[in-house]
């Protein structure tokens, strides 16, 4: 068994930050909205200090959300892969093949078709595309709560992660390039690879170094750590965010429906692909175990990738950032309920009709 299975295995409670984290994200929205406008100045020199087209201080705040995360992930899991062929199938086929398109279709629907009157026009595109970023960056390191949360095998939720990450290396770019291409909405290429390569290419090879270098040290100095770091990636996510409504703070007091609006898709996919992913487990025949790290994945979302690529593609005051902060106001809500129904569910799950 691997390392990372031992710590992924353990019962421990959500920490106050996960637990809570809607309630950091809204008082964020408050906080950055006031900020934004009592200091208009500030806010618009940090958006100004950019190189390349990326913003230094986002970089900086996405690198010490997203590193934490990835060094939890344990790639030579790989191997484990051919333990649950069925539930890495069914998981690789909800998130590759069903979540982003199921996704854009409900993002052109509803956004683009059915609520698009009360929307600003000139931002209806950039919403359609913060969506697809967020359907694009299936689950890395909050699946491990969740799975937790429902007894779920730990090889099996390390092994789908690590290959789920390997995927996202190549196909992340190739395939929003596509779904934003069918929604006439323009990415340049380089700036699409830029975030590519800045946002999950270095950070996987900072974090595999730096795991490597602390399991050296022992696993209990590895589990010390990673306690000890377990913060800076909500805390820096929150600050991102503080930033990102600074700049967003007009926009919302003037339509303080489009959050819920934009919640309106972000919903619907989440609940479709849970279900599928559980009901496709089943109808395989796969354990409960398994079927509920699996289905939890392809309903939740690597949202702080999203959101780097947001702002590095869009910018701060898009709406393509703010449809993936949406995602982050209501992942934690949401994904407990799905984990109260799975849990409550199991009976259900594993009574096979006779045949």
């Amino acid at each position: 068994m691997s390392i990372q299975c031992e710590v992924v295995s353990k019962t421990a409670p959500m920490s106050i930050f996960e637990r809570y984290l809607t309630v950091w994200v809204f008082l964020c929205i408050i906080a950055g909205v006031l900020l934004g406008q009592m200091m208009p100045g500030l806010f618009q020199a940090v958006g100004h200090l950019e190189v390349a087209q990326v913003n230094l201080p986002v970089g900086l705040l996405i690198w010490i959300m997203i590193i934490p995360m990835l060094v939890k992930v344990d790639f030579a899991a790989l191997h484990e892969v051919k333990q649950h062929v069925k539930g890495i199938g069914v998981t690789l086929f909800v998130n590759w093949f069903v979540k982003p398109f199921s996704m854009a279709f409900l993002a052109w629907f509803f956004i683009r078709g059915v609520f698009s009157q009360y929307l600003p026009a000139d931002q209806i595109d950039s919403y359609i595309a913060g969506l697809i970023l967020l359907a694009a960056a299936p689950c890395t390191a909050m699946v491990f709560v969740w799975s937790r949360l429902t007894n779920g095998d730990p090889l099996f939720t390390l092994s789908q992660v690590a290959l789920n990450d390997t995927i996202m290396v190549f196909a992340f770019a190739p395939l929003v390039a596509f779904l934003l291409g069918i929604s006439a909405i323009t990415v340049p290429w380089d700036t699409l690879l830029t975030s590519v390569v800045l946002y999950i290419v270095i950070p996987v090879v900072l974090a595999q170094f730096w795991r490597k270098s602390l399991l050296g040290k022992g696993q209990a100095h590895f589990d010390a750590t990673m306690e000890k770091i377990g913060p800076w990636s909500i805390s820096a996510l929150l600050l991102t965010l503080v930033l990102l409504f600074a700049f967003q703070g007009k926009a919302i007091i003037e339509q303080p429906l489009i959050i819920a609006l934009i919640a309106v898709p972000i919903l619907i996919q989440v609940f479709f692909n849970s279900a599928l992913a559980y009901w496709l487990n089943r109808a395989a025949g796969e354990k409960h175990s398994v079927a509920c790290p699996s289905a939890l994945i392809g309903a939740s979302n690597f949202f702080e990738l999203a959101v780097a690529a947001a702002i590095s593609l869009f910018g701060f005051e898009s709406g393509a950032a703010l449809a993936t902060v949406v995602g982050v106001l209501i992942e934690v809500p949401v994904m407990l309920l799905v984990v109260r129904v799975v849990n409550q569910s199991k009976g259900w799950y594993e009574h096979r009709p006779a045949k």
